[in-house]
């Protein structure tokens, strides 16, 4: 159930202009300070989940592996996405709520 939360809250994020996607993109936010929270797809490369682990908390940003890249893409209305990034707080906080509560979610959080 919480699932469906989760993915309706990153959509309606997207429609509202607060997420970026991509590499390059999520990249940039959680290094100018605007990324909230960042969402890294569970089946993204271990490259990949290495690097944003790494940057998210030198640069204190909460991060969670969850579902794969083509749920996430689907989720914002896109193709598959393996990264994303949440820039408003109030977004990144209803998230985060339901993130916790999953089971299944790998979770690696920095305190701020």
């Amino acid at each position: 159930m919480s699932q469906n939360r989760i993915l309706s809250l990153v959509g309606l994020a997207t429609k509202a202009g607060k997420t970026v996607s991509g590499e390059f993109l999520t990249e940039k936010e959680i290094k100018s300070g605007r990324a909230a929270l960042v969402i890294v797809a569970d089946n993204a490369s271990d490259n990949t989940k290495k690097k944003f682990q790494n940057m998210c908390s030198f640069y204190k940003v909460p991060i969670y592996f969850y579902q794969d890249k083509d749920t996430l893409g689907h989720a914002m209305g896109k193709q598959f996405r393996a990264s994303l990034a949440i820039l408003d707080e109030g977004f990144a906080k209803g998230i985060k709520e339901y993130l916790d509560k999953e089971s299944n979610v790998n979770c690696i959080e920095e305190v701020v």
